[in-house]
């Protein structure tokens, strides 16, 4: 019998063989082997621990800053959605904000501004999720998530709640040392008060900049590798000859060399065979070795 026709009851949704290309901003990738949109925490925490620990879990984001293999995703992947995971509210008097792991980066920012709380102006400029942004201390224009976060929670593979402060993330940069299989959930941010209208003019400030400057009505992965220490990744791209070369239908942006782009009919492969391209022709140019910044799942087609 095939462990998907036994899967645990949920009251969320579960879908077989889902397309997961709609779900990404690349729009590449083969499907699911089941999709898991659960209803709440509860309803997630219950699900992993019936699940057979032998069985695969990856976590689906927004999607902005991953490619999903053409051969699809074995196991399950599950997306937060909804309202459970899609909120933001304010502590009142306390200058911190409580937020989904669902809730887009850029709506944080707006929240916060909303309420007076300053400091998490750069959410606006990264193109992702508060989960992924706790997996990965996201950060942008000098600033990142290790510098407002209070603390965070989720749910680990056997299906137990895990609360974790910031310090036990043991930020770097572009990393966390937070163990790898919670999903997480919510968690809290701090700032500090300042007037609504001066925090809503530094982010307006960040997205005319980031419209200037990274090809945001493409579809694109955002940044795709990290910048090793010393380098900026888009400087050694362009340097090495890549800035609007193409393979298939993928190709690195004119306007941000470090920015890879489906220009409408690229696969997964193509995608991820030009950056592969691009990182052996800076590590023999160079020296240096490019780290994917990219998550990239699932099985080549």
């Amino acid at each position: 019998m095939n462990w998907r026709d036994s899967l645990p009851k949920a009251r969320g949704k579960l879908l077989i063989d889902e397309p997961l290309a709609p779900f990404t901003w690349l729009r590449v990738g083969g499907s699911a082997e089941v999709l898991f949109l659960p209803a709440d925490e509860d309803d997630l925490a219950a699900f992993l621990r019936a699940m057979p620990a032998e069985i695969p879990v990856n976590v689906l984001g927004v999607g902005s800053n991953v490619i999903v293999r053409d051969g699809g995703v074995e196991g399950v992947v599950v997306r937060l959605a909804g309202r459970s995971f899609g909120e933001v509210h304010i502590e009142s008097g306390q200058g911190r904000l409580v937020a989904g792991a669902g809730v887009p980066d850029a709506v944080l920012a707006r929240a916060a501004a909303k309420a007076g709380i300053a400091g998490l102006e750069f959410f606006a400029g990264i193109p992702g999720s508060v989960g992924g942004a706790l997996a990965m201390n996201a950060g942008c224009y000098g600033a990142e998530t290790a510098e407002v976060l209070v603390l965070a929670w989720g749910v680990d593979r056997a299906g137990e709640r895990r609360i974790l402060g910031v310090a036990d993330f043991a930020y770097g940069y572009r990393h966390s040392k937070a163990p790898g299989n919670i999903i997480w959930t919510g968690a809290i941010f701090t700032g500090h008060a300042d007037e609504g209208s001066a925090i809503a003019a530094r982010i307006g400030e960040i997205t005319s900049r980031r419209e200037v400057t990274q090809p945001i009505r493409e579809r694109t992965g955002g940044s795709t590798f990290k910048n090793p220490p010393g380098h900026s990744a888009w400087r050694l791209v362009d340097e090495a000859g890549w800035r609007g070369r193409s393979r298939g239908g993928a190709m690195f942006s004119d306007l941000h060399a470090n920015f890879l782009i489906n220009t409408g009919a690229a696969s997964a492969a193509d995608l991820e065979d030009l950056g592969e391209a691009v990182r052996a022709d800076v590590a023999s140019k160079f020296g240096i070795d490019l780290e994917w910044e990219i998550k990239r799942i699932g099985k080549r087609g």
